[in-house]
Parts: C-alpha cells; sequence; structure tokens
C-alpha cells in the first residue's frame, strides 16, 4: 500500500493544520478516504524516520505496535492511547495502546484499502505519468493527476506538486517509495 501512503503524505504536506484528507483526481469522483483520512501517514508495516524530520498530523501503525515506528523518540502519553514526538505535529497511534486506539485504527485501515482499491483502479491520466523518469524523480514538478510507475519511487531531493489546494495526485507504484533525508514534498 505504499502509493496511498504517499497520496496521504503529498496531501497532508499541503495543509497547515491537521484535517480530515480527501482525494480528488483530475476532477473526477473523490477518493473515499473514510477514517484513514484521518491520517497524514497510515501504515501495516511501519514507518522509519531520521533526525529532523516534521511530520504534521498524526500517524498510525495497525495491526502492528508501536515498536513499528522507529527513530521519533516517543513519549506515550499517560491516557496510553497514544505517543507524541518532537518530529510530529499530531499523536502517534498504534494497535497495541489502550482502547479505543485500536478499534479506530482497524477501521482506518480498512478505510485505507478501499481507498487504496479506488485509487489502484484509477487509470494513468496520460502517457507522459507513465513511468516518469523510471521513478527517480528528486526535483520534479507535478501537475495533478495519476501517475504510474512498474518500478520503485524515490526521491532524496524535494519534489513539488503545481496546483490549487483543490487539487489532488495519485502516485501509483508496485515497488516501494523511497523519501531521502530532508527531502520535502
Amino acid at each position: 500500500m505504499n502509493s496511498l501512503a504517499l497520496v496521504l503524505l503529498a496531501s497532508a504536506i499541503a495543509a497547515p493544520v491537521p484535517r480530515r484528507l480527501e482525494a480528488v483526481v483530475d476532477g473526477g469522483p473523490p477518493i473515499d478516504l473514510g477514517t484513514a483520512g484521518d491520517f497524514v501517514i497510515l501504515t501495516k508495516t511501519g514507518i522509519t524516520t531520521v533526525p529532523d524530520s516534521v511530520i504534521v498530523g498524526d500517524i498510525g501503525a495497525s495491526p502492528i505496535t508501536f515498536e513499528s515506528m522507529t527513530g521519533f523518540s516517543m513519549v506515550a502519553d499517560s491516557s496510553n492511547t497514544f505517543s507524541t514526538s518532537t518530529q510530529l505535529t499530531g499523536k502517534a497511534y498504534a494497535a497495541d495502546y489502550v482502547s479505543p486506539t485500536p478499534s479506530k485504527l482497524t477501521t482506518a485501515i480498512s478505510d485505507m484499502a478501499t481507498a487504496y482499491t479506488d485509487a489502484a483502479s484509477r487509470a494513468t491520466s496520460n502517457g507522459a505519468t507513465l513511468n516518469v523518469l523510471a521513478g527517480l524523480i528528486a526535483g520534479k514538478t507535478f501537475t495533478p493527476g495519476v501517475y504510474t510507475w512498474g518500478t520503485d519511487v524515490s526521491f532524496g531531493s524535494d519534489i513539488y506538486l503545481s496546483g490549487t489546494a483543490a487539487d489532488r495526485f495519485v502516485f501509483q507504484t508496485s515497488g516501494n517509495v523511497v523519501v531521502g533525508a530532508g527531502a520535502k514534498v
């Protein structure tokens, strides 16, 4: 589900405050993220960061434990329903935290899977959005649309999304999404 994670991340970085995210592709019907839209990063496999990263919004991991979110120096809240980190403006949630967190994450992961199925079914916008730069996209400026790669997608320096606040971008990949230290969307 790497491509959906990038959709959520790209949408969240443009937002100065945490909010429910919604993906709209090329003026087409919205991709309903459901409760997955409450998270800027939501994963079933883990999140790794490096010092000086800044993530704006909530992150979550399920069905795995909080230990799958590495590099954050997490501090558990006294309620044990979430953690915080100096690298995170928001909260970190994991399936092994106290109720209602596991239920909240189960629903969000299910909603993410539904949104992923919808996003994955979207056709590439045009030939120019297929296998852009063979997945090595550092420095690239993207316009709204559906981008598809049959490779890993990686960027060690910034990438740019050119559009309005209403525009959304879908990056579909059969591989991994690798973001270098200090790279920004």
